[in-house]
């Protein structure tokens, strides 16, 4: 979406006309959803997703329609064949910001194709605990890793002059009891932690964001005044509006003077409830002004910015944009362990595949994340398509133990394929409070927070008992966060962390297993090597506090070493990094490593660059992500990567002062592969006054 700064000011003066013309009852119209309800239990059976809402906006008499909304984050959530992308999660194990953006064009193009103007497909709560049942609807553990794929996402969305909706503000990272929740956290951590990924979304343009369902502090999120109005509309200036999480999202009509701008899906506190505040002098009319401006406002500059091209019902789901799953797909897979068993080789070998998941499409959640796309390739039916007439394969997906080894005994390699489903994980679904016309009570309560961050126990005897039999072992682990696997780890041959990998999930297993595709993903969090090094979690919890230290600052902090660290992943080929060079710039640092692909084949490596904060004077993770460059190499290939940091980069929250505040102390910078595996500039940063 690009319009001019004239154009704005030609909005702002129209509404100016405008909004003094609208009666109270339009106005507070504008504040909620329409008709969800009756076309929820009347037409749609009690099924979620299956047409556009009317989630605000709009107004009959001025010829002003509401806003056309649907769901995301792997896609557009309507039934009509749309493109299925890995989940967030495997994305942010890409690392690659331009293909997010590609991504959120794709999705833009067959948002305006379905008639949509608002798409909330930007989840970018952190991941503070692996238990979190929608872990795999964002993009991983660190801030500025979040906030930088997020931007990219809005901005792909955006550019196809559809809202994209930045959601769960703030500190939604329990599923169970995200009703609930009250999560205590102090002011400095809920800045450096909770809040810097949304105020990239801000900075990216979002036209819109959702409020979570959980407290903060003792408020609702709908109706936290320090979120809503003091830090995102005053304090970050954010121009658009914030609208709700559906059904259980608002308490009362109080929830506009604090900020939020539209109740949906249906004027449950904001509708009468509302004209009675104000006429009662509860609520202010200025309040309700103010929140139509922000609603009008985003609807006149989309709808008014000039479209980049035509729409149709030929870009929904069509070959540009399944390629560009594939593509997601492949640069998102992890290898995690590889003892020369991979790449297989295309000579005739004998070839078992193995495993319930091997053969069942596995796209993630079933909630409001869940897409429909017109086909989806499983593993085994991309590596018969990849190499029935090149290898011999066999295939038992019974998941049977004993059945399984018998067939794995008689081949060379037997390909492992095990995880979870959308019954393990996601978001928590208990029948009435959803809504949802459910078969049966097992369908009623799936998904939510994990109870184990282990695989299933059938899955673990599945490995041990293929293990056995001494033929090579490649376990493929689907799943859409950190997995524990060190019952079985060492056990394998080789481990490929494949995510729910969409609908061209098994084209790209397969292009990987037999070196069509060198993997570049690396992994978006930490892997503990056991439970105790993390966070406190009760899926349960009505009130829980909320600290520092997450992920690899807590195993950081603790001198913990994890099973798999941050950032880690494998190739096929080697990368080596020189010595980091630092040159600082007026107010900013930039630093240059070079990076060869020494190996044999061509590939990408994803550098990241680390902040240290060792000499700080308060406490602080001795390091924090500050950056990140996705290189592509051919093999004997050497680039020169380059980061550019400001000072903001290293400054810290001073609650005192209530703002942000750079300690004049040495920084060091580190470079490298994973968050475990560094290089230190030779010269530590010293900013000058």
């Amino acid at each position: 979406m690009t319009t001019s700064s004239a154009d704005h000011a030609l909005i702002e003066k129209e509404l100016d006309d405008l909004i003094p013309t609208l009666s109270l009852k339009e106005k507070v119209a504008m504040m909620s959803g329409k008709d969800f309800y009756k076309y929820y239990f009347t037409v749609d059976n009690r099924q979620f997703g299956v047409r556009p809402y009317n989630a605000g906006g709009g107004c009959d008499r001025i010829g002003l329609p509401p806003l056309s909304y649907a769901d995301g984050p792997r896609g557009v959530r309507l039934p009509n064949g749309t493109t299925c992308f890995p989940v967030s999660m495997a994305r942010g194990a890409s690392w690659d910001v331009e293909l997010e953006r590609r991504i959120g064009v794709a999705m833009g193009v067959e948002a305006r194709a379905l008639g949509l103007t608002l798409l909330s497909n930007v989840c970018i709560n952190l991941l503070r605990h692996p238990a979190w049942g929608r872990s795999q609807e964002t993009y991983g553990e660190d801030p500025y890793h979040l906030g930088e794929m997020g931007a990219a996402l809005i901005e792909g969305t955006q550019s196809q002059n559809v809202m994209a909706t930045a959601k769960h503000l703030a500190a939604n990272s329990i599923e169970n009891a995200r009703f609930k929740v009250d999560v205590t956290v102090s002011e400095r951590v809920l800045r450096e932690v909770y809040l810097p990924h949304f105020k990239r979304a801000v900075d990216a343009g979002c036209a819109t964001v959702m409020s979570a369902y959980n407290q903060v502090n003792g408020h609702y999120c709908a109706h936290n005044k320090q979120l809503l109005r003091d830090i995102l509309k005053d304090e970050w200036g954010f121009e658009g509006f914030v609208h709700s999480d559906w059904v259980k999202g608002v308490y009362g009509a109080d929830a506009a003077e604090s900020g939020l701008d539209i109740e949906n899906p249906e004027p449950t506190f904001f509708g009468e409830d509302l004209i009675y505040a104000v006429k009662s002098g509860e609520t202010k009319e200025a309040v309700v002004d103010e929140a139509v401006r922000r609603i009008l406002r985003m609807q006149l500059r989309f709808s008014r910015a000039a479209d980049p091209r035509t729409y149709s019902e030929s870009d929904i789901g069509c070959a540009a944009h399944t390629e560009l799953a594939r593509e997601a797909a492949e640069k998102s897979m992890v290898l995690l362990k590889n003892d020369d068993a991979l790449p297989l080789a295309k000579d005739g070998a004998r070839i078992a595949v193995l495993g319930k998941l091997a053969d069942r499409v596995n796209l993630g959640d079933h909630g409001s994340s869940n897409v429909t796309p017109p086909y989806a390739v499983t593993p085994l039916a991309g590596i018969e398509k990849h190499a029935a007439e090149l290898v011999k394969l066999q295939s038992d997906t019974s998941g049977d133990p004993s059945a399984s080894a018998t067939l794995a005994a008689n081949n060379d390699v037997a390909i492992v394929v095990v995880g979870y489903t959308y019954f393990d994980e996601g978001e928590f679904i208990p029948g009435d409070v959803a809504l949802e016309e459910v078969e049966d009570e097992e369908e009623a309560h799936r998904g939510g927070d994990r109870n184990s961050l282990h695989l299933p126990g059938p899955d673990v005897d599945l490995i041990k008992s293929v293990a056995a039999t001494g033929t090579k072992m490649i376990v493929c682990v689907m799943g859409g966060g950190a997995i524990m696997m060190d019952e079985w780890f060492e056990l394998a041959d080789a481990v490929l962390m494949i995510w729910y990998p969409g609908m061209e999930g098994g084209t790209a297993l397969a292009r990987i297993l037999f070196g069509d595709v060198c993997p570049s993903g690396k992994l978006p969090f930490s892997i503990p090597a056991d439970e105790s090094h993390l966070p406190y979690f009760d899926k349960h919890a009505d009130d829980i506090t909320y600290g520092m230290y997450h992920g690899y600052t807590l195993f950081d902090r603790d001198s913990v070493t994890p099973a798999l660290p941050y950032g880690f992943g494998l190739s096929y080929t080697q990368f080596d990094y020189g010595e980091p060079l630092l040159e600082i710039i007026g107010d900013l640092a930039r630093i240059r490593v070079e990076i060869t692909n020494s190996g044999t084949v061509a590939g990408a490596e994803i550098a990241q660059l680390y902040a240290g904060f060792k000499n700080s004077e308060i406490d602080r993770p001795s390091k924090l992500l500050r950056g990140f460059e996705r290189v592509e190499l051919a093999a004997g290939e050497t680039a020169m990567v380059e980061f550019t940091l400001n000072r903001t980069a290293f400054t810290h929250y001073d609650e005192e002062a209530k703002g942000w505040r750079l300690d004049a102390v040495p920084f060091d910078i580190f470079v490298g592969p994973s968050s475990d595996t560094l290089t230190c500039c030779a010269t530590p940063l010293v900013w000058d006054d």
